[in-house]
């Protein structure tokens, strides 16, 4: 029970940070292989706040998410924005290229070191029920989970800006006529998908580490969630989220030979049977 809890809590982590790659991706179609900079951005932001001006945890979060939205801003209106109309491969070439300048950036300012973080009181240390030991901090970070997933789902397909971005994805054309700024609101969905991203990395320092490598690092873990769960299905990621996080966490632990291949093997077989991903629509 401890290691399917442990699993859990991982899988709400990758939900966290790969969440906002499923709405760039799979809401505005861009192929951003730069995503996990936006995650390092925040996970540095809550690190530096924390480390070097004693702000408290929970107070960093909020910084963790603003700035990387402000950073997406700027690179959405800057350089994203003239590649919407863009081939596949040169979304990839170019998001690839920001991967490598971000990492490069952060050697240079912050070193090839590990950030060490560390935890307030209150979210360290164990709840001991019978049958399972329930880290603190694994299970705020199952409750921050839920309440992001229950959020997004509910401003993408409840509010008139996720009728409004639905509308502009499907036919840009016919979305200006009606009235809708296309720009602005794919502006606010990179702005959104980027902060997404700063707040899972700022809460994924504690089990994932951070260092300049992190966006490499962990690309094809967020690739993962965001095919098999189904590109732009927001509960598709987070059900997918969940059973790799299981399936990574018990793999390592009664399978430590073989240990992540265990992910790779079941997105293959998802992929067989689900090109589309477990809840993504079938194209025809």
């Amino acid at each position: 029970m401890t290691i399917i809890f442990d699993g859990i809590a991982f899988g709400m982590l990758l939900f966290l940070i790969s969440v906002g790659l499923s709405v760039t991706l799979g809401l505005m179609n861009f192929v951003n292989l730069a995503h996990g900079v936006f995650a390092m951005v925040g996970g540095y932001v809550c690190v530096v706040l924390l480390n070097d001006w004693g702000v408290p945890f929970l107070a960093t979060i909020p910084f963790a998410i603003i700035v990387p939205a402000l950073v997406g801003v700027v690179l959405e209106r800057l350089l994203y924005r003239r590649l919407y109309e863009a081939s596949d491969l040169d979304q990839v070439l170019f998001s690839l290229g920001l991967v490598f300048m971000a990492v490069a950036a952060t050697h240079y300012f912050f070193g090839a070191r590990q950030q060490p973080l560390h935890l307030p009181a209150f979210l360290s240390g164990q709840i001991h029920l019978p049958g399972v030991d329930i880290g603190v901090y694994r299970l705020f970070l199952v409750i921050a989970g839920i309440i992001v997933a229950a959020l997004l789902q509910w401003s993408v397909i409840r509010t008139s800006f996720g009728a409004r971005l639905r509308a502009a994805v499907d036919n840009q054309r016919t979305a200006r006529g009606l009235g809708i700024d296309v720009s602005r609101v794919f502006m606010t969905t990179f702005a959104l998908g980027s902060a997404l991203a700063g707040l899972g990395g700022a809460l994924g320092v504690e089990m994932l580490g951070l260092d300049p490598e992190f966006p490499v690092k962990y690309l094809v873990y967020f690739l993962i969630v965001v095919t098999v769960g189904g590109s732009g299905n927001i509960l598709g990621s987070l059900w997918a989220a969940l059973l790799l996080g299981v399936a990574d966490v018990a793999g390592k632990y009664y399978l430590p030979q073989i240990g992540a291949f265990i992910i790779y093997a079941i997105m293959v077989v998802i992929l067989i049977f689900r090109p589309q991903g477990l809840f993504g629509r079938a194209k025809h």
